[in-house]
């Protein structure tokens, strides 16, 4: 179940700890405690260190710009950069480098990986991604978006929505149906497409939290260079399937690290509120606390897999009910803790509308409330608490699947 860090593993841990020490402040206490324009200057300053350092995709081949890292050492850097609070890249790199880029190295032609991943790495693109619809949310399959062969471009019509951090991207990959006759999981196709073009439309939708970090992207005759299509035409299920692993790899040894942070900061609310003492707010924070334990050592089962060769599979769909069904009881029993005040929250709100604030955040109802609303989201984007349970029953189990 633990992954067995040897020798010279620690030795790197070492070397990562003294990278940290020397280029972040003396003082640092992590990310969560900047805010606005100085945030978003830190984090793309941070981005440049990174790169220049070669921690942006330490795993990636030196020839595209990696460092060639083991899987275990990529796993040291994911722990010790969420122990110092501090992103492992940009806003969009979670899109352009765990997804894009690993599903590139896999699946990609050699034109595509030395055209683009340089150009990842360098933020010469950034990416976003392209794939649920308002008819194919959760039954992806039912896409809809037409993607026709004219010539030497593919002619794509339709529209994609939920698409994450998409207002701030340049390019898209995306889902495309390219034979309509085809069966559902046959005629589609993974493309790469320049949203620097009259034919993209990009429309932010505001969420519950009054952010607008989700988008709906328009496409009215966007045009896709023929060869820019990864894994083969009408083979994009297979490659998108690759890719939603890749999105789940690194979650496995991050989210236990960010929500034992979060317990921990909760820990002290409870204290500041008086309450820590009250024998129900105790078994309850005593819960939250075992089912972080829990998913610790799940995430160290699925290191372990990781590190043995075994790429994440319908089994990645446990880790992502687990935590976001999780995160809604810890964040209810924040405003629980808070009391009324929680109805007017004040104070600093969090970084990012996804998963846990960032580390050293403060204790604010803004923070709290903020979190609050963002968990009931978690239930819903990368895959419903539904459907994973479905994937759960069939994929993983074998039980028989829902009458449709």
């Amino acid at each position: 179940m633990r992954p067995t860090y040897t020798p010279e593993a620690e030795a790197y841990r070492e070397k990562v700890q003294a990278f940290l020490a020397e280029k972040l402040p003396s003082k640092w206490g992590g990310i969560g405690q900047l805010e606005g324009a100085e945030l978003m200057d830190f984090v793309m300053a941070w981005r440049k260190t990174l790169y220049s350092a070669g921690y942006l995709a330490p795993g990636w081949p030196i020839e595209y710009g990696g460092a060639g890292l083991s899987a275990l050492e990529q796993v040291i850097i994911a722990e010790e950069f969420a122990k110092a609070g501090v992103p492992t890249g940009g806003p969009n790199d979670v899109f352009g480098i765990q997804m894009l880029g690993n599903t590139l190295l896999r699946m990609g032609t050699d034109e595509q990986k030395a055209h683009y991943l340089p150009r990842i790495l360098s933020g010469d693109d950034t990416w976003c991604q392209g794939y649920s619809e308002p008819n194919a949310g959760s039954d992806l399959a039912n896409l809809g978006l037409k993607a026709q062969l004219d010539g030497d471009q593919w002619i794509l019509n339709g529209q994609k929505i939920w698409t994450s951090a998409g207002h701030l991207a340049d390019h898209i990959f995306t889902l495309a149906r390219t034979d309509p006759d085809a069966p559902r999981h046959k005629g589609i196709s993974f493309l790469l497409v320049d949203m620097r073009q009259p034919g993209i439309e990009v429309r932010p939708i505001k969420m519950i939290s009054g952010e607008s970090e989700f988008n709906e992207i328009f496409y009215t005759d966007a045009v896709v260079p023929k060869d820019d299509v990864v894994g083969g035409v009408n083979n994009g299920w297979a490659v998108a399937m690759t890719l939603l692993g890749f999105e789940r790899g690194e979650a496995a040894a991050v989210n236990p690290i960010r929500f034992q942070a979060e317990v921990d900061r909760l820990l002290l609310l409870a204290k500041e509120r008086g309450v820590i003492n009250d024998p129900r707010i105790r078994q309850r924070l005593a819960d939250c606390y075992s089912k972080v334990q829990i998913m610790r050592y799940s995430g160290m089962r699925v290191l372990t897999q990781f590190l043995g060769g075994h790429h994440p599979g319908p089994d990645a769909a446990i880790s992502k009910l687990y935590w976001s069904e999780y995160h809604k009881q810890v964040t209810e029993l924040a405003l629980d803790i808070i009391g009324a005040e929680a109805m007017t929250p004040t104070g600093r709100g969090p970084s990012s509308a996804f998963s846990t604030d960032d580390a050293g955040a403060p204790n604010s109802t803004a923070s709290w409330f903020g979190t609050f609303l963002n968990a009931r989201a978690g239930t819903i984007y990368a895959g419903s608490s539904q459907v994973q349970r479905n994937i759960i029953g069939e994929m993983v189990l074998g039980l028989p699947k829902e009458p449709r």
